[in-house]
């Protein structure tokens, strides 16, 4: 029988009464548990991690936080929170525990004229707010300041607030974002800010039972025209190497080159309310929110574990396997299968799950996969062999998405077969295939995994592609530049999600494709159609042509760093 090992400081009876209170949640991690929908300041929405387009010797990280921002939210806009650490984790070594890098963010907020109601009068903001950046090396033994009185740019409340001589009197609200942009003492880049939420989907659709696309009316960005606040930081790829590692990789898939990023916010463990109207906050730091893989706590962890998910470290597995099951067998996985209640969600029809791949394999919730091979000889040299990783990858019977949901987020994908493209495999999914990627770093943590030697896919290339890996494997597959040979080519889009995460990247389009297979059929273990001459299956055209009814962010991203789009207007609306 399976034991939960539940921390009991971290699942008390409020954790409860508010978990059966509150049950309002968000996409992609936007209010995703119910005790930290309460909480936005310190809410985790959504973590990038990419090699910046224009300075490719850099990785840029994107850290929001604070969902559903009104551009007119005014007279008390949103702002960074005081006494809550905003971290950004980096784990570059997987032979050593825990993070290696971390930047820590802590804001404070002055009010520079107390007589007034307005945000900002002449030249003065109520609550202007600038933060502290720290940087350990070692783990979070040892802190560094590097930024000591960072800027952060007002709420865009409008042209009066913001360029008139009644408010600030600056230029526009993009030179208020340049001045904001500063560079540590250790050389990284950093803007803090309100920015565009760069999120897209259709929110109203997808909490309304996977109506996604609508089959009862056109599309709607949920997050359309809401704002964020940004933690940005463009950092040289020689600061996020291993100690050791040469800074020339071997090739583009070079090992040592990857890197897993999540993101966190913690507060003190007690806040007092005082009689006068003001907090005190005391005791002990608690992680209140996380995030590595997008949609992870949002649609892959159930609703009476998210709270408990949120509080641990991205290492869940140190702490609690139980957790496992649900990226084994996930629900979605379920409203794809005609077997269990596939026709009960019809905007999922085109996405059907394989069970019958091959003849033999079956991935449908709680069958067996691939583990019907355990032990076989055919094993021999794969990522499945027991001698290498099979031990992580074919962990039980009825673990059938243990191959390619689980490892996507738990551990990366290995330069290793199965985990190559199917071309040249001849029609078998184990043989060696077309190098494709890799990301492995096996530290077992939900993070977002980068392989930094990948080269960038130029926006402007007619072959860039908001589909990120699952284009880059249509390219590997189709397209004659690339499935004429197995040789190690760099094909378009190797640098998008899930290898890192571009702001342009098309998360819930992905993971939904991933779910329903897509990424098992990229490596050989075609769909149930597929006829034994033609992989390019119906099943398989339909997944490929799925759409979610947006596809697109409600403003252009910027060239240059920070990248994200400038706040909206209060005015806007």
């Amino acid at each position: 029988m399976k034991t939960y090992h539940f921390q009991p400081l971290r699942w008390g009876v409020t954790a409860m009464l508010f978990l059966l209170i509150f049950n309002t949640l968000k996409a992609s991690s936007h209010r995703e548990a119910p005790l930290i929908a309460n909480d936005p300041l310190a809410d985790n929405t959504d973590l990038y991690a990419f090699r910046s387009p224009d300075n490719p010797n850099t990785i840029t990280i994107i850290a929001n936080y604070i969902p559903a921002e009104l551009p007119y939210g005014g007279p008390n806009y949103n702002t960074f929170g005081e006494n809550i650490r905003y971290e950004i984790h980096i784990d570059n070594d997987a032979s050593k525990f825990g993070d290696e890098i971390t930047y820590r963010f802590t804001f404070t907020r002055v009010n520079e004229d107390p007589t007034t109601f307005f945000n900002i009068r002449l030249g003065k903001q109520n609550l202007r707010a600038s933060y502290k950046l720290e940087r350990s090396t070692d783990g979070g033994q040892n802190w560094q300041t590097i930024v000591a009185n960072g800027i952060v740019p007002p709420p865009n409340i409008g042209p009066r607030s913001i360029q008139s001589g009644v408010g600030l009197g600056a230029a526009d609200y993009e030179s208020l974002i340049t001045g904001a942009i500063t560079t540590a003492s250790t050389g990284e880049k950093v803007f803090c800010g309100p920015a565009d939420d760069p999120f897209f989907v259709d929110l109203g659709g997808v909490f309304d039972l996977g109506n996604l696309p609508r089959q009862d009316g056109p599309s709607r960005d949920g997050i359309g025209k809401f704002n964020v606040h940004s933690i940005c930081i463009q950092i040289p790829i020689t600061t996020l190497l291993k100690a050791g590692v040469d800074a020339t990789p071997v090739n583009i898939l070079d090992g040592n080159f990857v890197i897993g990023v999540w993101a966190s916010a913690s507060r003190p463990a007690m806040r007092t309310l005082n009689a006068n109207g003001t907090l005190n906050d005391s005791g002990n730091w608690v992680q209140v929110s996380r995030l590595g893989m997008p949609l992870a706590n949002e649609v892959i962890i159930p609703t009476a574990f998210k709270d408990y998910w949120n509080s641990l470290p991205a290492y869940e597995d140190v702490y609690d396997k139980f957790l496992d099951q649900f990226f084994w067998n996930p629900e979605l996985a379920l409203y794809m299968d005609d077997r269990f209640f596939g026709g009960a969600v019809p905007a999922f029809a085109p996405l059907r799950i394989q069970t019958n791949s091959l003849g033999a394999f079956d991935f449908g919730y709680k069958k067996d996969g691939l583990y019907s091979l355990k032990g076989n000889a055919a094993l021999d040299g794969t990522a499945l062999d027991d001698d290498i990783f099979g031990t992580l990858l074919l962990p039980a019977a009825g673990s059938a998405r243990s191959v390619d949901i689980w490892p996507v987020f738990n551990t990366g994908v290995p330069n290793l077969p199965p985990y190559q493209l199917a071309t040249g495999k001849n029609g078998d999914p184990l043989a060696v295939g077309k190098p494709f990627v890799n990301n492995f770093l096996p530290s077992v943590a939900d993070m977002l995994r980068l392989n930094m030697a990948v080269p960038v896919t130029p926006r402007n290339d007619p072959k860039f592609s908001s589909e990120g890996l699952i284009q880059a494997a249509v390219l590997g597959l189709t397209d004659p530049a690339y499935n004429t040979t197995t040789d190690l080519q760099f094909i378009p889009n190797m640098d998008g999600f899930p290898n890192g995460r571009r702001l342009e990247d098309d998360a819930t389009l992905i993971e939904l494709q991933a779910v329903s297979g897509v990424v098992l059929a990229a490596i050989g273990l075609w769909y149930d159609d597929f006829d034994g001459a033609n992989p390019v299956s119906q099943d398989l055209i339909d997944v490929l042509t799925y759409r979610t009814g947006v596809n697109g962010n409600d403003k252009p991203f910027k060239s240059t760093f920070p990248y994200v789009a400038a706040p909206w207007s209060g005015l806007d609306q």
